[in-house]
């Protein structure tokens, strides 16, 4: 897999965080933990696509 694919890959699994999370607590019984979960995930994702873009740039 390239590097590109594997960017995009990322960025849709946390758009795909970011639409779970927003309904979640769109639900009177949210689970605070688990969306305190997923956002650290989301986080996650987010510096890990940040380091690949930057590696990517470095390397073009």
């Amino acid at each position: 897999m390239s590097l590109e694919a594997h960017i995009q890959e990322m960025e849709a699994k946390r758009q795909q965080l970011k639409e779970k999370i927003a309904e979640m607590m769109t639900h009177p019984s949210v689970d605070d933990i688990e969306i305190a979960r997923l956002k650290r995930e989301k986080l996650h994702i987010k510096d890990e696509i940040a380091r690949l873009k930057k590696e990517l740039s470095a390397s073009s």
